[in-house]
């Protein structure tokens, strides 16, 4: 008879080698400078640049450990790439936080989502000194800090539309309520952190 029967008893299908531990820290090894200057390319900065390159090493060995030795490059790639595209998005949504607030006026319609209005600066609105790069990465410490005593439903509207930047259709539906109701949490959540920053003497 031809051929061999793969479902016939004794018969072994073959799967490819998974990487071993060292296999796997050769891999992490030999790759590492390559992805520093990839990253530093991207971002631009060297300790944001060391952070990307460490938690992508880190994903991948805790996600894909397992695989095969020749997959390891191609899943590394899209792991990196993910993550550089992840650090420019949280990067623009805190930047949206310090001109939210700055943005601010003293309205108070509370039906009114502030992202509506919102007036952002043209060109890039990242700090251009050491100085303000310290200054707004304490702010920005503040304000998440001043977001976690947000009571949980404003709190939840705020990081769903200011940080995971859905629109509010999309917050509605995944609080289970109005469209209303989401620019009401929003306003209330935005107003209670500009108040709260005043009280500490930030001015944006």
């Amino acid at each position: 008879m031809a051929g061999g029967n793969a479902d016939a008893p004794g018969f072994k299908k073959r799967n490819p080698p998974l990487a071993s531990q060292r296999e796997l820290s050769d891999f992490l090894a030999a790759v590492e400078r390559r992805a520093f200057k990839q990253a530093m390319f991207a971002v631009r900065n060297e300790e944001a640049a060391l952070d990307i390159v460490q938690d992508s090493m880190m994903k991948l060995a805790e996600k894909y450990s397992t695989r095969p030795p020749e997959e390891l490059p191609m899943l590394f790639q899209r792991i990196l790439q993910n993550t550089i595209r992840d650090y420019y998005r949280r990067s623009k949504v805190r930047s949206l936080w310090t001109t939210l607030f700055s943005s601010l006026t003293t309205s108070d319609n509370e039906d009114q989502d502030p992202l509506d209005t919102l007036q952002t600066e043209d060109g890039d609105d990242s700090p251009d000194t050491p100085h303000r790069q310290f200054e707004q990465a304490q702010t920005l410490k503040l304000i998440e800090k001043e977001i976690m005593a947000l009571p949980a439903r404003q709190r939840e509207a705020f990081m769903m539309r200011y940080w995971e930047d859905m629109d509010v259709a999309e917050t509605a539906q995944a609080m289970g309520c109005s469209e209303g109701s989401v620019k009401t949490h929003c306003s209330r959540a935005t107003h209670t952190l500009a108040a709260a920053l005043a009280a500490k003497g930030v001015s944006l």
